[in-house]
This record gives C-alpha cells, sequence and structure tokens, in this order.
C-alpha cells in the first residue's frame, strides 16, 4: 500500500465547502465510480483523482468528502501516533490552548487565521470537535490531518462528544450517515476518539483537561494510570475529567447534567497545590466572553466556538502561553453568514 500523502490530505481538508445535493447529480463522464457513495458535502482540492469535481473538473475544485477508503487509512494512521502518547501528554510553550469547536468547520478556519497557521504555531484542543455545528466530519478530518502531518505540532484531547453514546443523539452520527450514506466513518472516527489523550501538561506547570476534577483523582500520576480506550464511562475518574464544571461551592457538589461533578476553589487549590501546578485550562463550558478565570486565577475556561450553535452571539478564544508565566487570550468572532454556506438542519436543543 502506498504511503498517505499527507499534504494532499491537509490541503484538502482545508479546503472543505458545502455543495448542494443537486449540485452531485450531473457528473462528469467517467467518474461514476468515483462518485459513487460519496456525500453531497464535502470537501474542496485541486481536481486529480480521486478527488473530481463532479461538474467539470477543468474550471471547479471537488467538493467531495474523503473517499472513504481515505478516512479510513487517515484514522488508522493517527490512531498509531495516538498510541504512542500519554494520558497526560507533555507540550512545551509556546503553546496555543483552544476550547469547544463543535463542529463549526469555517470557525476552526477563522481561529487559524487568528492564532496562526500549523505548523507555524504549535496548538493543543481540549476536545468537543463534534456535534451541534453543520461540519463536524470536517472539522475532525481536518485536524485529524494536521495531527497527522504535524503529530509533533498538534495535541487532541478527548471531550465529553468524543463518545458514541453522546454522537448518536446530538449530531455527529446522523452527519456521518448523511454524507457517507451508512455509519462506517462514524465507526472509524469513534476508534480515534478512544485513542484522545485526556489531558496534556505544559512545561509541568499548566494542566489542560476538557471538563475538569475528580474526586477519585489527587495527582497526575492517577490520570497516567486510567485506561483510555474505551467508551467514555458513566462515571468515574474518567468520565469527571471530561464532564466536570468548577462553581461556587465549597468542595464537590452533584452536577445538574448527570455526569460529572461540580468542584470548588478549595479542592482546585488543593489538587494545583499537590501538583506543583500554576494553571488549570479547562472548556466545556460556554463562556460568552471567550474566556474566563476563577479562583484566583488558577483556572481558566476557554471556549472556542463563536456564536456557538449559530445563534448565542458569543465571542470565542483562544489562550497564547509564551511561557507558563506569559499568557495572553486572543479574541475572534464568528465568519460572517456571507463566508460561509449553512445546510438546513434541524437541531436539538443542547448546551453542554
Amino acid at each position: 500500500m502506498a504511503p498517505l500523502d499527507l499534504d494532499k490530505y491537509v490541503e484538502i481538508a482545508r479546503l472543505c465547502k458545502y455543495l448542494p445535493e443537486n449540485d452531485l447529480k450531473v457528473s462528469p463522464a467517467g467518474t461514476g465510480a468515483l462518485l459513487a457513495g460519496l456525500a453531497p458535502s464535502g470537501c474542496g482540492a485541486p481536481a486529480d483523482p480521486p478527488f473530481l469535481s463532479p461538474r467539470d473538473p477543468r474550471r471547479h475544485p471537488v467538493r467531495l468528502h474523503f473517499i472513504f477508503s481515505f478516512l479510513q487509512r487517515l484514522c488508522d494512521y493517527v490512531c498509531d501516533l495516538l498510541l504512542e502518547e500519554s494520558n497526560v501528554q507533555p507540550v512545551s510553550t509556546p503553546v496555543t490552548v483552544c476550547g469547544d469547536i463543535h463542529g463549526q468547520f469555517y470557525d476552526l478556519c477563522e481561529l487559524f487565521r487568528t492564532g496562526g497557521q500549523v505548523p507555524d504555531t504549535n496548538y493543543i484542543f481540549m476536545g468537543d470537535f463534534v456535534d451541534r455545528g453543520y461540519y463536524s466530519l470536517e472539522t475532525f478530518t481536518y485536524l485529524l490531518a494536521l495531527k497527522a502531518k504535524w503529530p509533533d505540532r498538534i495535541t487532541l484531547l478527548r471531550g465529553n462528544h468524543e463518545s458514541r453514546q453522546i454522537t448518536q443523539v446530538y449530531g455527529f452520527y446522523d452527519e456521518c450517515q448523511t454524507k457517507y450514506g451508512n455509519a462506517n466513518a462514524w465507526r472509524y472516527c469513534t476508534k480515534v476518539f478512544d485513542m484522545l489523550t485526556v489531558a496534556a501538561l505544559i512545561d509541568e506547570q499548566i494542566l489542560c483537561v476538557h471538563g475538569g476534577l475528580s474526586p477519585d483523582i489527587k495527582t497526575l500520576d492517577q490520570i497516567r494510570t486510567i485506561e483510555r480506550n474505551q467508551e467514555i464511562p458513566h462515571k468515574g475518574a474518567f468520565c469527571d475529567l471530561v464532564w466536570s464544571d468548577p462553581e461556587d461551592v465549597d468542595t464537590w457538589a452533584i452536577s445538574p447534567r448527570g455526569a460529572g461533578w461540580l468542584f470548588g476553589a478549595k479542592v482546585t487549590n488543593e489538587f494545583v497545590h499537590i501538583n506543583n501546578l500554576k494553571l488549570i485550562c479547562r472548556a466545556h463550558q460556554l463562556v460568552h466572553e471567550g474566556y474566563k478565570f476563577m479562583f484566583d486565577e488558577k483556572l481558566v475556561t476557554v471556549w472556542s466556538a463563536p456564536n456557538y450553535c449559530y445563534r448565542c452571539g458569543n465571542i470565542a478564544s483562544i489562550m497564547v502561553f509564551k511561557d507558563v508565566n506569559t499568557r495572553e487570550p486572543k479574541l475572534f468572532r464568528a465568519v460572517p453568514d456571507s463566508e460561509r454556506v449553512i445546510p438546513p438542519r434541524t437541531t436539538t436543543p443542547y448546551f453542554l
């Protein structure tokens, strides 16, 4: 089998565009086999096989998804890379930390315009790549292509939405069914979910995790011993790390989400002290201002999906760390509607 052409994968994923279904019904002679089973929206690229334009390959860029066999190879390739990563993956400064993306592909591109392109900028993404937005598949495959090409320049953490159960309810499963005609693409992506690391540690002093703390976790070494290659459990340490939220409580309180915990300043300060940390970075909660510090600036929530669900009107942010003592939030707004195409879709009211 020929090696992956990672440059092509990155370029195809980067140029992803939506194509209405009726535009796929006219295809140039000889492309029928290549077009069979492909989606009515997807990724743009130069018109060379196996990415051919459904109209005129001489004039139009490709607007199709990765052929399934290519997506399969990309997922397998990234799984092999992730297998070598620790549950608490070490990362060095300078680095830019990002929160939830939720399938907002055009806004992910705006994030890169704000923070810099890979590999010029080193990134940590703290999970929730999929669900809610219109382009979860394109968002996730773009990040996978970047990870495949520059594995040391982009770190992908697992969020509570990188889950079979959650994605079957909140959009990603249905999106894969619509775009590929079956669930095979979703199944391969969920294999990658299981391999995603749980946390990142910046210069041994800043912990990045999707959700928050757990009453079952006192030290970073306890995170390192979690068996992460599985569906996220309904309770326990692994569940808490991707589901918990900071709140104005003394220690621990029951979470209204039905999973994870609410945790307060006291347990945060204890965890930071025991593990010699300066800061905990997390995502998981919409912040209308883009980011929010809590607990005497021992914890920060970073949110990177502007105008969440295309209606919340919030600003998004990324957090740039030049070193552990020098941080700078960068704010950005959603791409204007005139610069995106929004396909018709029924959404489920859900803001976790």
